[in-house]
């Protein structure tokens, strides 16, 4: 069953076509991923996903409910969960107080809310740095604490916007193992922005390519990655 059901979205701005029509699927608890050139108009699809622009066409549905028109923080009540390209957690607030903040979107009390940024912080590993001011955080932590922010307004679908920008291969690999035994252990759906092919051969089961704002490929990733048109507009630009 499709959890995320996105149909023939698009959006311009000031006469510039950002997305046109834009479809796909991904089923409940997948891992999938968008990938494509910079300005291909992936960021753009999650801000139509999330509610920060409504789509001048087209319709998105999580769970077979119309999101569409909702405003963001509505639409994170019903279940979508996002990160951001630039890591802004608040600097001096703990580790801790930064998930809290998440973590209110579906609590009803602050006690509610830390117990469930803690179950997050030990998921992601960072429950040791719970009393850390943010400030201090590595990037790699900075990161896992985007995600756990997230993670803490208790998603159904968790929107990774370029979370392994920026990290070494081992630290990819340390994430790509956290996000597959999140996966595994919560069943959550999990869709991803990423230029790091290393983590989305590892991750996804699914992969959308977007190229000038359309929808270019879309299949299994060692389908994806022999596609003429991928080669030519992305992969084989990232080799050269």
């Amino acid at each position: 069953m499709a959890l995320l059901e996105v149909r023939s979205i698009g959006k311009s701005f000031r006469g510039l076509r950002a997305v046109h029509d834009v479809s796909f699927e991904l089923a409940d608890g997948a891992i999938a991923a968008m990938i494509g050139p910079n300005g291909a108009g992936k960021t753009t699809c999650f801000n139509l996903i999330a509610g920060v622009f409504a789509p001048d066409t087209g319709a998105v549905a999580l769970g077979g409910r119309r999101i569409t028109g909702l405003r963001p923080h509505e639409i994170c009540r019903a279940g979508v969960g996002r990160t951001f390209q630039v890591v802004k957690p608040f600097p001096q607030m703990t580790v801790l107080d930064n998930v809290v903040v998440g973590a209110l979107n579906a609590a009803a009390r602050v006690g509610d809310a830390e117990r469930e940024a803690w179950r997050v912080l030990e998921l992601l590993h960072l429950d040791a740095k719970s009393q850390t001011l943010a400030a201090s955080l590595t990037l790699p932590e900075r990161k896992r604490l985007e995600v756990a922010r997230a993670m803490a307004t208790r998603p159904r679908l968790l929107l990774l916007d370029e979370v392994m920008a920026g990290l070494r291969p081992t630290e990819v690999d340390e994430m790509v193992a956290v996000f597959r035994r999140i996966n595994h252990e919560t069943g959550l759906t999990i869709l991803l922005i990423e230029h790091v092919m290393r983590a989305v051969m590892a991750l996804a089961a699914h992969v959308v390519v977007l190229h000038h704002g359309e929808k270019i490929c879309e299949g299994a990733p060692a389908q994806v990655v022999r596609d003429p048109a991928v080669l030519e507009c992305y992969l084989g630009e990232e080799a050269v």
